[in-house]
């Protein structure tokens, strides 16, 4: 089969999210298989932020059995890259099926187009959090989303199927197309990935105790701060006993923050912040930590913690939005309301004091990423909609 997988970003950056690596999973192992794939995108770079877009990067290049066609950004709005050769390349490529991931963008709209004058299958991936994202609706942002929400539904009208991760997104789909319009497939994480990693996390950063880690973007909605007020409560407690925070990820915007906050807080002692690890370093870093931490204000379906299943390792989240219809509270993770430093910090001390309830919670994530949550479940079930499609 012939299959174009259309997404704002690919390789090299990496940094750009979860629809990312959702993309390049089904990428790699549709292509492992024989499929003939090509991931249409633009030629973002990331360099430590999300604007920089580079001509010297290869038009094509292929990786792995799947190939990258990439076209130049001219402009940009935000997260709204304007890549107008993405339209005759999709012309010229002539696939069978387009998918697309991320609904709110250039991309998506041109894929959507090319689908209808090919009169090809057009299927659609938002994981954005379609209407209920917090940045859907601050100040200039909510006028600026709401003069695309034409776009957004004829984006939706043209599509032949839509697949959503979990039925938290489905219940948002719902409010534009018929239940039948729409499938619920499970993300997945790869773990022949992270399988192995040669690199000793403590021994690189020189990390001398047993430490929690927190894995993402730093944002406002991740909750770094409600995690660093939490560590605030609880850093003199006796039962942490030299525990540290580390924390994991690239500035989008928190950055400085987080930095005033440690300082503020006094916290320099039980904080380590690391930019932009290399990802084999995150890898190592899921093995060596005691647990997660994700206290996010809101997720759609997160990667972070079903990589940290793969570990056998738990997390402390919040029951928000999408996050408590991806990992099941008392079952494989603990959950605490958002913004609660007091109920993060009793948690986090809870999961500290209490290794049989870590491995039990642990096990059980395991189990989840090893029989569901995984990459070739999801593009077994992902290729099956196209299949249907196709005939």
């Amino acid at each position: 089969m012939k299959i174009a997988l259309v997404c704002p970003a690919s390789l090299p950056a990496t940094q750009f999210g979860g629809i990312l690596f959702l993309m390049l999973e089904i990428a790699k192992k549709l292509s492992s298989i024989g499929h003939d794939l090509t991931i249409f995108t633009t030629d973002l770079d990331f360099a430590n932020n999300p604007k920089t877009f580079n001509k010297k990067l290869p038009r094509e290049e292929i990786i792995d059995d799947f190939k990258i066609n990439r076209t130049h950004v001219w402009f940009h709005f935000q997260l709204f890259f304007v890549n107008p050769g993405i339209y005759f390349q999709l012309i010229k490529e002539k696939p069978e099926i387009i998918h697309t991931i991320g609904i709110r963008s250039f991309q998506s709209l041109i894929a959507a187009l090319v689908a209808k004058k090919l009169h090809i299958p057009f299927v659609i991936s938002d994981q954005g959090g379609l209407t209920t994202h917090p940045e859907l609706n601050k100040g200039w942002r909510k006028k600026i989303y709401k003069i695309q929400e034409p776009l957004i539904k004829f984006i939706i009208n043209q599509a032949d199927q839509i697949i959503v991760p979990n039925n938290y997104e489905k219940n948002i789909f719902l409010k534009y197309v018929k239940e039948s319009k729409i499938e619920v497939v499970q993300n997945g994480i790869n773990l022949e990935e992270l399988s192995h990693t040669n690199i000793n996390f403590k021994k690189q950063y020189n990390i001398q105790n047993d430490f929690v880690l927190f894995v993402g973007r730093f944002h406002h909605v991740k909750g770094i701060d409600t995690l660093l007020k939490a560590w605030n409560i609880i850093k003199n407690n006796p039962k942490l006993n030299g525990i540290k925070i580390v924390i994991l990820g690239v500035d989008f915007g928190f950055e400085k923050k987080m930095q005033d906050m440690i300082k503020e807080l006094k916290l320099s002692e039980y904080v380590l912040v690391i930019k932009k690890p290399p990802r084999e370093h995150v890898i190592a870093a899921y093995m060596s930590c005691l647990f997660l931490a994700l206290p996010s204000r809101w997720e759609l379906s997160p990667l972070t913690p079903l990589e940290g299943f793969a570990f056998g390792k738990t997390c402390v989240s919040c029951n928000s939005h999408g996050i408590p219809y991806t990992i099941n509270d008392g079952k494989n993770c603990l959950l605490v309301e958002p913004d609660n430093p007091k109920n993060l910090g009793d948690a986090i001390l809870r999961l500290v004091q209490n290794k049989k309830l870590r491995d039990s919670l642990g096990d059980a994530g395991y189990d989840l990423v090893q029989k569901t949550c995984n990459s070739q479940v999801m593009a077994k079930k992902i290729f099956s909609v196209y299949s249907k499609l196709i005939r």
